[in-house]
């Protein structure tokens, strides 16, 4: 059967869960084996990586015991063994009182944009909540009603500011605020690094794929960017999280891009680490009339519209971008934009020489695509560009004829200015 049609089928009938808190927990169990990595560490251990996720269980989930538990999680959050921490826990004699789903949801199954609802999971009886575009007030009435006194938050994230699941968190840290609720952020690399790169969000053009100003590649992880979230914003839309935890991941340096860690797609067009390394950059393409590879087999690294041909690839390759080639490639889209009709387009093939920039790249994309194609390309008619850029910058720049070097200069005083606000939240060399 198909998962969503069951979890709809299974809808949350909304039993009363009793009580505030459950007895204490049994003797924990002994260290759970959740993979190669082995021997204690700190977030500056050299050796095998091991995440958040896997130090919790190692501990026998000590850090949870006697507290009522929500977990917010995907299909990402899985141990060193593949096994979801959701699963484990309930194995493990700790099952948490409520799961918390973001865009995709909770077992993933979900589209861009849409979510799984709520119901219950079937796999462990658990309440799974829709937390994908609810309000802090309305997460807050969730963690009510289900009597939730810690959230645990482990979501593989993609380093990109317009990658929803950074804001769910930031809603569920405000939720977090408003109930007292203590917050547990399992901490886990950014697989595109530890460097910031790209232009600062003006608050004026908030909304659900950027909320507060960080720039659109940030370098950090979600357990760093909760601490920065906690420090600079929360105070201002309702108050700190007063307990926060953030297990730190073990044996990983910020710079480290292959860590031996299972790659778990962490949303549907998200494949590989290679699509993820890109994607900062080439989403900005949903904000233009191209398709930015969504219904083929590599989403964000194929690019294109009908009536591209190969002087976009010659022209791209004769920029001498660092650490990319282009490849000229013809596609028919399955779903989405251009759905069944032939696009010309790009592939980026990274090369794996030093100097790539995700964005510099996906400007210089678009810039060339303007002047080889101005029949062809053109924005969305909603500016939604403004909204995964940050600002009209981007947009009313290239309009007016900018190379890609003028736009990348108009953001560095902005980037330097983030890159040493974010300095004091950083936890891994």
């Amino acid at each position: 059967m198909n998962r969503r049609r069951f979890l709809a089928t299974a809808a949350l009938a909304g039993p009363a869960l009793a009580g505030s808190s459950v007895p204490a927990a049994s003797p924990a169990p002994g260290p759970r084996n959740t993979g190669p990595a082995a021997g204690p560490g700190s977030a500056t251990t050299a050796g095998p990586v091991r995440t958040g996720a896997d130090v919790l269980a190692e501990e026998g989930w000590r850090r949870l015991a006697g507290r009522r538990v929500g977990v917010l999680s995907n299909p990402t959050g899985v141990l060193g063994d593949l096994t979801h921490i959701v699963d484990a826990m309930v194995a493990d004699g700790h099952p948490p009182v409520a799961v918390f789903g973001p865009e995709h949801g909770f077992r993933g199954t979900a589209q861009a944009g849409g979510s799984e609802g709520t119901a219950t999971d079937p796999r462990t009886g658990i309440p799974v909540y829709d937390a994908y575009g609810a309000t802090a007030d309305a997460l807050a009435a969730m963690y009510r009603h289900a009597g939730v006194e810690t959230v645990v938050f482990d979501i593989a994230d993609v380093g990109a500011r317009f990658y929803t699941y950074v804001w769910t968190m930031y809603t569920a840290m405000q939720a977090a605020a408003a109930t007292g609720a203590a917050f547990v952020v399992l901490d886990r690399p950014n697989p595109v690094g530890g460097r910031a790169f790209g232009p600062q969000l003006d608050p004026a053009f908030a909304s659900g794929v950027g909320r507060k100003p960080i720039v659109q590649q940030h370098g950090m992880t979600v357990g760093e960017l909760a601490l920065l979230f906690n420090g600079e914003f929360l105070p201002a839309d309702g108050g700190r999280v007063s307990t926060l935890d953030v297990v730190p991941v073990r044996g990983w340096r910020r710079d480290e891009l292959s860590t031996g860690l299972p790659w778990v797609p962490p949303s549907p067009n998200m494949p590989t680490q290679d699509t993820a390394l890109v994607y900062p950059g080439t989403c900005l393409f949903e904000g233009t009339t191209f398709t930015e590879g969504r219904g083929t087999t590599r989403p964000f690294e194929t690019i294109g519209a009908p009536g591209v041909d190969w002087r976009w690839a010659e022209r791209l390759n004769a920029a001498g971008l660092p650490g990319v080639r282009f490849r000229e490639t013809y596609f028919v889209p399955t779903f989405a934009r251009f759905t069944g009709t032939t696009c010309g387009g790009v592939q980026l093939h990274r090369t794996g020489a030093g100097g790539f920039d995700a964005i510099r790249t996906a400007v210089t994309m678009i810039v060339t695509a303007r002047r080889c194609y101005p029949a062809a390309f053109g924005w969305r008619p909603d500016n939604w560009i403004d909204r995964l850029s940050g600002s009209a910058r981007l947009r009313t720049m290239v309009d007016a004829g900018a190379g890609a070097d003028d736009v990348v200069a108009a953001w560095q005083q902005e980037l330097a200015e983030f890159r040493r606000r974010r300095e004091p939240y950083l936890r891994y060399p």
